[in-house]
């Protein structure tokens, strides 16, 4: 009781068993497996079309695109890091390519942190 807040306590009041609190949170907070998958589905079409905006600086689409990230990864959906710095590389503006070209030419992109990139391009 003092764990949850009062609406959560609201919701699983009458459950006689922890299994179906778990289930009755599960389901308030997740949604049901369709709901879930839909979720997945909206944030992975967001994913596929993200774009850093011309007016943006790289914290700002760096933020963007991790809530996007946070997101799909607390569905169970894990994008693994060499894709995301790809993603990151491929949707920076035209004025970027000289800085995506010097990069992908001297990192190697399967192994290159994340945090390492948002750096690197944050410096230039």
């Amino acid at each position: 009781m003092c764990g949850i807040g009062p609406d959560e306590y609201n919701r699983v009041s009458a459950c006689d068993t922890t299994k179906e609190i778990w289930e009755a949170l599960q389901i308030a907070h997740e949604g049901t497996t369709q709901v879930k998958q839909s979720k997945i589905d909206i944030l992975t079409t967001e994913y596929e079309h993200f774009r850093m905006k011309d007016d943006e600086s790289i914290q700002d689409m760096h933020t963007r695109l991790t809530s996007i990230i946070n997101e799909l990864h607390s569905l169970g959906d894990v994008i693994p890091i060499n894709k995301l710095v790809r993603k990151i590389l491929s949707v920076l503006p035209g004025s970027w390519e000289s800085k995506v070209n010097v990069i992908t030419e001297a990192k190697d992109l399967k192994t290159l942190p994340k945090d390492e990139l948002i750096g690197n391009l944050k410096t230039y």
